[in-house]
């Protein structure tokens, strides 16, 4: 009789993912579950973070079927048991420092691993877009599916076009951000997130926030954001993250408004190569436009 050979998978904090048979149910981190949708996999149930709430986030949930995959809770609320009931064969996460399970409280990790391998994809610093995308790729693949070949051929033509925008001799400002509310905001630190990373490299002029505390933001009030004069600003679509209708009564970012180019920027996109087209597509169309401007 043949044998079944083991499903095996070595995730980015070190740890080898083991199943007698390829697993079918999968039960993910909702960033991780919008990026195995880009790739034909459907998760049967999702988790949030601690910055999540009661509903899934939509501006994470890419392009799953939000209203008919079970969401299962978020942060500390989320009890093993809940995750179990989803009957998983394998739990997807993130990792943003090599050893904890992004979402999960390390206790619920814990008891989790001993039901049910855990796979994660290390998404912080110190992986570059492009790597964080071929991890997924490869958990995807060994899952049996993958991203149709036209989405790498798409993905090279809006790279192309990017470093086509960003090559003219006006290089507009731009500055990711995250807003708090009216009287502070979180700035980006570009070297700390792979898809502001990637634009870097692909010609993008990201400005820098000073030198401070924080490794990924630093946070400061809008009057000096507004001082950092900001042609494009890449504004966190999340909804930890407040809206622009929220901050009108300042009257810096009123200015910022007034001035900018406002473009959605999700620090937790899906990381599929149809995903990054999107982004890097509407970064050209939007430099390219401000720098027209100029």
């Amino acid at each position: 009789m043949e044998q079944s050979t083991p499903w095996e998978f070595s995730d980015d904090r070190g740890r080898l993912a083991v199943a007698g048979d390829r697993p079918l149910r999968i039960v993910t981190y909702i960033q991780a579950g919008a990026t195995l949708w880009d790739h034909g996999i459907r998760p049967v149930g999702l988790f949030g973070s601690q910055h999540d709430g009661a509903a899934p986030d939509p501006a994470k949930g890419g392009e799953l079927p939000l209203a008919e995959i079970p969401y299962l809770g978020s942060g500390g609320a989320l009890h093993p048991d809940t995750l179990l009931e989803a009957r998983p064969d394998l739990v997807v996460a993130v990792t943003y420092d090599g050893e904890q399970v992004y979402g999960l409280e390390p206790k619920t990790a814990l008891e989790l691993e001993a039901h049910v391998p855990v796979a994660t994809v290390a998404v912080g610093p110190g992986r570059s877009l492009a790597e964080v995308r071929e991890r997924f790729a490869a958990l995807a693949g060994s899952l049996g599916q993958g991203e149709p070949l036209v989405r790498a051929r798409e993905l090279d033509a809006a790279e192309d076009t990017l470093r086509q925008a960003t090559g003219g001799a006006v290089r507009p400002r731009v500055l990711a951000l995250s807003p708090a509310g009216p009287e502070r905001v979180h700035l980006a630190r570009p070297s700390s997130w792979p898809d502001l990373r990637a634009l870097t490299e692909h010609g993008v002029g990201l400005l820098q926030p000073a030198a401070g505390a924080g490794v990924n933001w630093s946070t400061v009030g809008w009057a000096d954001t507004a001082a950092m004069d900001p042609d494009i600003v890449l504004m966190d679509v999340r909804t930890n993250a407040a809206r622009p209708e929220q901050l009108r009564s300042d009257a810096h970012w009123r200015a910022i408004e007034a001035r900018s180019r406002l473009l959605p920027w999700n620090p937790e996109a899906p990381c599929s190569r149809r995903a990054h087209t999107r982004f890097f597509t509407l970064v050209a169309d939007t430099v390219r436009e401000a720098a027209g401007d100029a």
